[in-house]
């Protein structure tokens, strides 16, 4: 099954099947200088622009009627510099692809989310995360990012360049202009040892400030109707590289986590009254294993089980206290949730619309299976999430405006305010943003 979006008969729809847009058409440019000649033109017609990767946000952040970009062409590595250790590399890069030739260079990105199907740009503008002590979100490890910009011109920005626009562009949400080049910090590739095992979700919230720490990468996931969680620990390694056998892990990253769940998700969803004992075999299924690789064969895991998601970012110290309440609430309400929910973590970062700007944070992220009717559920999550001053990630379903996001955001009015510059005709509008952002 394809991981990216697909059109049919001039439709768009993303993966998750949550958006469906008919642009007035799409361009898939060859070159910088066709993708602003592009703009250009969708401002002489009058038409707005969005750019989309492989259409992973849950969210309607890059439908449009009017000019879709597809940079499918835009990709690959321009540039490798050991001195500053860094690479530049075209915005429609897909992660994988940049994680596999960065390995084959002795190079690895220090910190990623948990899959690689995402492009360089729309993984970074829409704010993708892993999980982490002290290491942050994929933005945050942007050391330079070239932008085309609403009057068809090339913005290079840095922290020398054009400082104010780098503050912001990191995570620019496709509202300052369309990323056409990505430069991000590297380092010499290393080994991860990861630790996963089950743990019930008592000790997890008791202990949680140890477990997370002790390890520079801490994550667990809570299976609803259940005290069962699966934690995962990954820390730097001297080696030597164990990395885990193809049998085992075709068993349990293929098989169980994907064949079997997605039986079992089907089963859920045709049967809801199963859904407890579902989870219960679930929390179950997957046994404690050791193993050491290099970073992108760690961090990341396939998902090809089709769902919707729900993400926020609250205070780090406030998780515990958002955990029990979200525990409560399933308990109490009669839901049937057949997905666990996936807890991770950040450092503060200097972002304006990061997730974590200014603070340190806390990821809950709450998922129903694609098809499964998930409002009731996702409503009453969010009345927890933003009892804590929790802020949706920008890349997945939530129900938030501008008024509210302001005021969880330090920062919100210098974006805004940049974006007035920038974009003062609001070329790149559309529905989504003009809720989040104010028209």
């Amino acid at each position: 099954m394809s991981s990216t979006a697909s059109a049919r008969n001039g439709t768009w729809r993303n993966w998750g099947g949550t958006v469906a847009a008919r642009p007035a058409r799409e361009v898939a440019p060859t070159s910088v200088e066709e993708l602003a000649e592009a703009v250009r033109r969708a401002a002489e017609d009058g038409l707005r622009v969005k750019a989309v990767g492989t259409g992973h946000s849950f969210t309607a952040i890059a439908a449009t009627d009017g000019v879709l970009i597809r940079p499918q062409l835009l990709t690959g590595i321009r540039e490798i510099n050991r001195a500053d250790m860094t690479v530049t590399v075209e915005a429609g890069t897909p992660l994988k692809r940049l994680n596999i030739a960065l390995a084959r260079e002795g190079l690895s990105l220090t910190n990623m989310g948990d899959i690689m199907e995402q492009t360089v740009s729309g993984a970074t503008s829409t704010g993708t995360h892993g999980t982490g002590r002290e290491s942050a979100s994929m933005a945050a490890q942007i050391k330079g990012l070239e932008l085309v910009t609403a009057d068809g011109s090339l913005l290079r920005c840095s922290e020398k360049e054009n400082p104010e626009v780098f503050a912001a562009a990191r995570i620019g949400l496709g509202a300052l202009g369309i990323v056409t080049a990505i430069t991000f910090a590297v380092e010499p590739v290393f080994l991860l040892t990861a630790r996963e095992e089950p743990m019930p979700l008592d000790r997890v919230l008791a202990d949680f400030d140890e477990l997370w720490a002790e390890n520079e990468h801490f994550e667990f996931y809570w299976f609803p109707h259940t005290g069962s969680t699966n934690t995962k620990r990954n820390n730097r390694s001297a080696g030597p590289e164990q990395p885990v056998g193809r049998l085992q892990g075709w068993l349990e990253d293929e098989f169980l986590s994907n064949g079997v769940f997605q039986a079992a998700n089907v089963l859920g969803r045709t049967v809801p009254a199963t859904v407890p004992a579902i989870a219960r075999l679930s929390s179950r299924a997957l046994s404690a294993r050791t193993y050491t690789d290099i970073p992108y064969k760690v961090f990341t895991s396939p998902r090809r089980v089709r769902f919707v998601e729900m993400e926020y970012a609250v205070p780090r110290a406030a998780l515990v206290d958002t955990l029990r309440e979200l525990r409560a609430m399933v308990e109490r309400s009669g839901l049937r949730i057949s997905f666990p929910v996936e807890v991770r973590t950040a450092p503060a970062d200097d972002i304006a619309l990061s997730t974590a700007s200014g603070r340190d944070s806390a990821y809950v992220a709450v998922h129903m299976f694609r098809g499964t009717p998930y409002r009731e559920y996702f409503t009453a999550a969010e009345q927890i999430f933003t009892a804590h001053e929790g802020r949706p990630h920008w890349g997945k379903l939530h129900t938030r405006t501008a008024e509210y996001l302001a005021g969880v955001y330090p920062r919100f009015g210098e974006f805004t305010a940049l974006r007035d510059r920038l974009d003062p005709d609001r070329l790149f509008l559309n529905d989504h943003l003009r809720r989040v952002l104010g028209p």
